[in-house]
């Protein structure tokens, strides 16, 4: 799903980049970091709710967490061993175990 100009806003608000919106690297990683932890949480198992629903929020918040992660990060090598955030990790799973199934999934007919 391509980034939407309210998505860009409040993501750049949680990065605290919104006084760097016209940067032009924030303008060229942001939207890339964006699509890639969408890309992340589809391969995940995790489906982009639809808007407004109680999951929207969870998933916004994993996937603002990943992009602030990617640029917090970004161009620097971490030697030893770096640990996850707890939370993000807790609501990702709770978002994968919580996915809705289709009919087509459960083996029924209808």
């Amino acid at each position: 799903m391509a980034l939407s100009e309210e998505r860009r806003e409040a993501l750049l608000a949680y990065c605290k980049l919104s006084d760097m919106a016209e940067d032009p690297e924030v303008q060229a990683l942001i939207p890339v970091y964006y699509e890639a932890a969408v890309g992340y949480m589809e391969q995940a198992g995790v489906a982009q709710p639809r808007e407004g629903s109680t999951r929207a929020a969870r998933y916004d918040l994993c996937v603002n967490a990943m992009v602030l992660d990617w640029w917090d990060h970004r161009g620097t090598k971490e030697s030893g061993q770096v640990s996850e955030n707890p939370a993000f990790r807790r609501m990702l799973n709770q978002l994968k175990l919580s996915e809705p199934v289709s009919k087509l999934d459960t083996g029924e007919e209808g």
